[in-house]
This record gives C-alpha cells, structure tokens and sequence, in this order.
C-alpha cells in the first residue's frame, strides 16, 4: 500500500531523469561505501580531498543507522550503538568507486535535550564546514515532529539563514512511515510536513522512508543532487 501510493515508475522519467537514475546507480554501486574516519574534535576530521558532504542526524532510535546502511548497500557497515545517545563522534563514510564522489557523515543522534547534547564539535562543523552541502534530520513519523525535533530543525534553520541557502541547505527525512495507520497516512503526512514548514521554513520538502527499503531511491538522488555529482 506504502509503495503503491508514492512510487514513480522508470518509464515515465524524462531523459534527464533516467540520466540521475544512472548517475545514482553509478555512485551506490553494491561495496563501494566504507567508513574513513571518526572525529571527536575539528582536528581530528580524516583527510578526505574536498569530496562533498552531507551529514544525517536525528533522534536517538529514529532508525537513522538502518537507513544508512540500506542507503550506502553495506548491511551492517554503520553500526547501532547500544545505548541511546552514547555516540560522540562523527563517522564518515566516502560513497562511491576509486576514490570516492562523495562524504556521508554520520552525526550523533539527539534525545530529550535536543542540540545541546550534539556539543560544540556538530555546531562547529555545521557552521564552518566548507565541503557540507545539506544535513539531513530523520524524524519519525509514527511520533510526528515532537519538540526536541523542532529545537533542532529551527537551529539548522538558522544556520541556513546565515549562509543565506546556497552553501548550505537542508531536509528532514521520515522514517517509519509504515507505522502510520493506513486510513490516516496522507492525514499525518500533511500535519507533518505543516509542523516542518511551520517551524523550518527553509527545509526542503521532506523524503519519506519505511521498510524493505522504502523510499532509499529518493534519498540516494537527494544526496546526490545535493553534492553535485
């Protein structure tokens, strides 16, 4: 029912469209993905040859290491921790074969607290990263936008603001779509989308993810849009 009510066929793509297929396709290949480095502080930041970067971020729990594994094809290369909140790090990813065409960056997940508990290394990465393109923020969906996700959504707002919307942008992602009651998925995807917008005007519509992989396309072609390839 989920995949039935938002999927778009190949066949009716454009060209350009089936062009960004191939592109997505190329930079996702099957074990081209695999972790560089971790980071505690700025300094510690791997070297990684200027490739773009996105970062992924959300509430402890929302699903966030699951959907990173399905969207880079490595079962199990981003790893669960196994209590909620305990990572401090950012661990990056470099996606794509030879070198790599681009960073995925996997940041500490947030609880009850909101920003405060990313700590001065996310906010200083956010801030003055050149190479960051877009963060993406996962929400549940089956919880709707609580008040720990609106403190963060405001701040990446703000955040964009500052660079005026071209170096930087950003996108929520919804996970677990699949728990929505099925009489009332548009329902609760309208209100979300309106609490998004309502307190992050500049984030960019939001993706929607579930099961078997639901959605991972979409977010492979935002990432890749996002970073230019």
């Amino acid at each position: 029912m989920l995949r039935a009510a938002f999927q778009t066929t190949l066949v009716s793509l454009p060209a350009w469209g089936r062009r960004a297929n191939s592109t997505v396709s190329s930079v996702f290949a099957h074990q081209t993905a695999d972790i560089v480095g971790s980071a505690y502080t700025l300094e510690d930041i791997p070297p990684l040859h200027g490739l773009p970067e996105v970062a992924v971020t959300g509430r402890a729990n929302v699903g966030k290491s699951t959907l990173l594994n399905a969207v880079m094809g490595r079962n199990g290369l981003v790893r669960t921790s196994k209590k909620a909140g305990h990572t401090r790090s950012l661990n990056f990813y470099r996606v794509g074969p030879g070198t790599g065409n681009l960073i995925l960056v996997d940041a500490p997940g947030y609880g009850r607290r909101g920003r405060a508990e990313w700590g001065k290394l996310w906010d200083h990465y956010v801030q003055t990263r050149a190479q960051l393109r877009r963060v993406y923020c996962l929400i549940n969906a089956s919880h709707g936008v609580e008040e720990v996700d609106k403190v963060v959504l405001s701040d990446l707002h703000e955040t964009c603001m500052k660079t005026g919307g071209t170096q930087l942008t950003f996108q929520a992602i919804l996970t677990k779509v699949d728990l929505l009651p099925t009489g009332k998925l548009r329902q609760e995807l309208a209100k979300i989308r309106k609490d998004v917008r309502d307190v992050a005007p500049t984030c960019l519509p939001p993706l929607i993810t579930g099961k078997e992989r639901f959605g991972v396309d979409e977010v492979r072609k935002s990432i890749v849009e996002a970073c230019g390839v």
